[in-house]
């Protein structure tokens, strides 16, 4: 019965997606609706064929299979958003590659939108997913909860990056910082984040371990978050229901005020409680020993928790905003310091006794390095809060190179390792292809961000003193196409840079495709049994 119910919806999909391409008032929104009509067939006929096929599920197995394609899109859509960094970090450099012929879909204003999706909720967000999952599973000896709801959250996630993708590129976004989407895909996000909520939260509320562990605190923060800062900062009204564009509901400094609480915290929960999720889970298990202190890390949480909610003002400083405002901000973000050092602290003591696995183990050498660089990153992001540093660093590539060394020194190196952590485990092989390898990608990911984060600082604050910079009169004694002729150098080192971390992804892509491919199989189980 339920899969004629479901063959029923998705006919009716398909049919209304033809039915608004056909009357779409854009191209962006007549090819997204092309896009969910053949998604809506695909699926159709996919239920069909299975309809009268025996469904055996063991309940007392973990459901990996879901697991396993997150890992595939995660290593894939990395590859893709760092190869769109590369080329926009070299349009601006070299301003000749942003061919006539590709004006209107393939210049910088139509790709840097695509690179940071595709970095944050692709790549990121597929990470998330995927290992939300995993630790889930494994931290509660429960199935996931839902059925097949698990593959709804990963097939639907895949749909809405591709619909804002393709948007992108034709022109279709709501001009918001990390909020691009528009106001469909927008309600398509929604459906399937809480469907994420309920598959995770029905895991937990199935466990057969009393006991919450911390990393599972973190991702239901993280998820349960990020669904209402969704919710209120996308608040809009269509113009039009055959249309993409939409009208903000609030406007502006009421406006900029959700956007950059929306935004700072999509770093915060989305980029930072999320992936100490992932830290919690993957340092102890490839370090082999247990949390340096679960107290602190309870404390790391709450306080984590509470404060960060209350930075995002810290934008804003100098703007129409309220000064109470910005500086509540600012105070917030300079005590969110301590806890973050807190995690960074408990992650790294987390190697007590077996810090020589360093020299032997990448794997691990990358994770540790990871945790580094969010130490890195929550100290300068509480200085640059500061008024007095933010009126030089604000609008620079300063701002560029924090941005960079948190997302591809913390996400990306944790993110790496887990996924080196994970592709033995679940697809039965004794060991990874290549170890030698991971050194490789260790290497040219750790100088690529060092080259990156190093250029953007210089041209960060060389270009914010060259704007104050004025003569005896008062007078600004520098043009802005002065400031852009200075940074060419810097723009050159950090396509460089971007050049090797993109290497180092795909000699990844290429150690797990091997270890997948050429590592003979071993007998597992993977049955659901209470943690060890």
């Amino acid at each position: 019965m339920w899969d004629y119910l479901k063959l029923g919806i998705l006919g009716v999909i398909a049919v209304l997606a033809a039915i608004a391409a056909n009357y779409a008032h854009d191209l962006a929104y007549m090819v997204n609706a092309v896009m969910v009509m053949i998604a809506a067939a695909i699926t159709f006929l996919v239920v069909l064929r299975g309809i009268d096929e025996p469904k055996t599920v063991n309940p007392l197995e973990y459901m990996d299979d879901v697991v396993r394609a997150g890992v595939i899109a995660t290593v894939f859509w990395g590859v893709v958003g760092f190869l769109v960094g590369v080329v926009i970090a070299s349009q601006l450099a070299f301003p000749q590659l942003n061919f006539e012929f590709l004006q209107g879909f393939g210049n910088f204003g139509r790709l840097r939108p695509l690179h940071t999706s595709a970095v944050i909720f692709a790549f990121g967000g597929n990470a998330l997913i995927m290992s939300a999952f995993y630790v889930v599973q494994r931290t509660t000896a429960a199935r996931l909860w839902g059925g097949n709801l698990g593959w709804f959250v990963f097939w639907g996630w895949q749909l809405v990056i591709v619909l804002a993708a393709s948007g992108y590129v034709l022109g279709g976004t709501q001009g918001k910082e990390y909020a691009e989407p528009v106001w469909y895909v927008d309600i398509l996000i929604t459906v399937v984040w809480l469907a994420f909520l309920a598959v995770f939260a029905g895991t937990l509320m199935r466990r057969k371990e009393p006991h919450i562990y911390v990393a599972n605190w973190f991702y239901l923060a993280f998820i349960i978050t990020i669904a209402m800062l969704h919710l209120i900062n996308n608040m809009a009204i269509p113009v039009s229901i055959f249309g993409s564009q939409s009208v903000q509901v609030t406007a502006g400094v009421q406006d900029a005020m959700i956007q950059w609480w929306y935004g700072h915290n999509a770093v915060g929960f989305f980029l930072t409680a999320g992936f100490l999720g992932m830290m919690y889970y993957f340092v102890p298990k490839q370090a082999e020993r247990p949390v340096y202190s679960y107290k602190l890390s309870i404390i790391h949480f709450w306080a984590l928790i509470f404060l960060y909610i209350w930075a995002g003002p810290h934008h804003l400083h100098y703007t129409a905003l309220p000064d109470w405002a910005s500086t509540l901000g600012m105070v917030f973000s300079i005590v969110l310091w301590m806890p973050s050092w807190g995690g960074m602290i408990n992650g790294l003591m987390t190697l007590s006794g077996a810090w020589d696995k360093l020299r032997t183990d990448p794997v691990l050498r990358m994770m540790v390095v990871s945790i580094g660089f969010y130490g890195m990153s929550t100290f300068e992001g509480p200085m640059m809060s500061i008024k007095a540093v933010n009126s030089l660093s604000h609008y620079t590539d300063w701002t560029i190179g924090h941005v960079h060394s948190g997302a591809l020194g913390w996400n990306g190196m944790i993110t790496f390792g887990a996924l080196y952590f994970l592709v033995p485990r679940l697809w039965s092989r004794e060991r990874l292809y290549s170890l030698s390898l991971v050194s490789w990608h260790f290497w040219l990911a750790t100088i690529g961000i060092v080259l990156y984060a190093s250029a953007m600082w210089v041209s960060g604050i060389m270009e914010g003193l060259m704007w104050r910079e004025v003569d005896a009169n008062g007078f600004l004694v520098n043009a802005f196409a002065d400031t852009v002729a200075a940074k060419f150098p810097m723009y050159v080192v950090r396509a460089l840079g971007g050049g090797m971390y993109l290497m180092g992804a795909l000699i990844m892509a290429y150690n797990l495709w091997m270890t997948v491919r050429a590592q003979p199989a071993m007998a597992s189980s993977h049955a659901a049994v209470p943690a060890q």
